[in-house]
């Protein structure tokens, strides 16, 4: 009889993907239930846009991109970008930085590629894969239930079931009731990494919709992003729209409505550019888009926002252009998030990801109530938290 301890990963993404790959399986016999007939069904769609498996940067200031903060500087330390690469290298995956400091898979690897060679490896370990077994909770002595009337024991229980956007992976936040039963504290989910609904004007749809806003600076509470947006039919939503979603949510909570002001030329200042306005012989919209080199796209957005006397008025005009005010009604639907906030609160896990109340159980991943932007950063947290938890109890046993 085998001396080794049964671990059970419910959930099949990121998180779960990452723990079982660091689990000792000399020391653990280790299962994943999976409620769909294949892995990292979320994993795949975050590919499509563009596959960034973590970012670049120096590893103290990626821990600030995290918030709560400090919440994740132990895992990240213990297994940062470097580690991460070097690891995905190691097991046949090799990345390259790309302009914006994200990193991806070298060209010709995609992203069901990078998939089934992480499923290889964890295959190598002799850890097994169980596909259709959804979780529906515990039976009265303890025991896993499933919806396909399974009843699984199991010494450690490690969840990775998601937050609540992109449903269609799995990723539904239906498990939230029954922890909630099980006296944890579980918070409403909210959208992140999302759109935002702003009452454009029509004519200004027509003319921009589609359109990104390229080289700008957004802020919102006294925080800063810099990066580009897109104009959309709902309103707006793009990386430097994301990397302040705390902001604009706790906003939307408290008050309703939230509002960005938009740098459309941050390299410039107002004093520079009612300078170049005045010495220009150009029409005004002609000397905005040739002399302050503004696409037309931003220009449009100023006609559309400022009243004509406003526009017309060069030390208002310039006050614009390096602070326009944008209400922000409300957010996407939670669905169409690239992912959410809210989940288990933090106060319910130790410095492992184990649940106080449910000693022998970890949460890892979504589930959790923390919140990182895209870039890379999502998935690099994922992989860190498994990683760490991986290391706890290979470690522990």
């Amino acid at each position: 009889m085998s001396s080794r301890k049964t671990i059970a990963i419910i959930g099949g993404g990121a998180s779960a993907l990452s723990v079982a790959a660091f689990l000792d399986a000399g020391k653990y016999d280790v299962t994943i239930y999976e409620r769909n007939r294949g892995l990292g069904r979320k994993f795949l769609v975050a590919g499509k846009g563009g596959f960034n498996l973590t970012h670049s940067e120096r590893v103290g200031d990626m821990m600030r991109r995290y918030s709560p903060p400090r919440f994740l500087d132990q895992a990240l330390s213990e297994f940062d970008n470097e580690r991460f690469r070097a690891w995905l290298a190691d097991i046949g995956i090799p990345t390259y930085v790309g302009s914006s400091r994200r990193v991806f898979p070298v060209q010709g690897i995609k992203p069901i590629e990078v998939l089934t060679v992480i499923k290889e490896y964890i295959a190598t370990k002799g850890h097994k894969i169980r596909y259709d077994y959804k979780w529906v909770g515990w039976s009265p002595d303890g025991n896993l239930l499933f919806e396909n009337g399974g009843k699984i024991e199991s010494d450690i229980t490690i969840f990775c079931m998601g937050g609540g956007s992109w449903k269609v992976t799995g990723s539904d936040g239906l498990w939230n009731e029954i922890f909630r039963d099980r006296g944890v504290l579980v918070l409403p989910f909210l959208a992140s990494n999302c759109a935002y609904k702003v009452d454009w004007p029509s004519h200004f749809i027509d003319k921009a919709s589609g359109r990104p806003l390229k080289n700008i600076s957004l802020s919102n509470s006294g925080h800063q992003s810099i990066g580009e947006a897109m104009i959309t039919d709902l309103g707006i939503e793009g990386s430097a729209v994301y990397a302040l979603s705390d902001q604009i949510q706790s906003q939307l909570s408290n008050q309703g409505c939230a509002s960005i002001h938009i740098d459309l030329k941050p390299m410039l200042t107002i004093e520079e550019i009612v300078k170049r306005i005045k010495n220009s012989k150009r029409k005004l919209t002609d000397c905005l888009i040739k002399d302050l080199k503004l696409e037309k796209v931003k220009v449009q957005l100023l006609k559309s926002t400022l009243t004509k006397e406003q526009f017309l008025d060069i030390n208002v005009l310039a006050i614009n252009i390096k602070e326009l005010p944008i209400l922000l009604e409300q957010a996407c639907d939670i669905d169409k998030a690239i992912s959410t906030t809210g989940g288990v609160d933090l106060s319910e896990i130790d410095d492992h990801f184990q649940l106080k109340k449910l000693s022998g159980n970890y949460v890892l991943g979504e589930m959790l109530d923390w919140n990182a932007p895209t870039g890379g950063y999502l998935l690099q947290a994922c992989f860190s938290m498994g990683h760490h938890l991986a290391l706890h109890l290979n470690q522990e046993y």
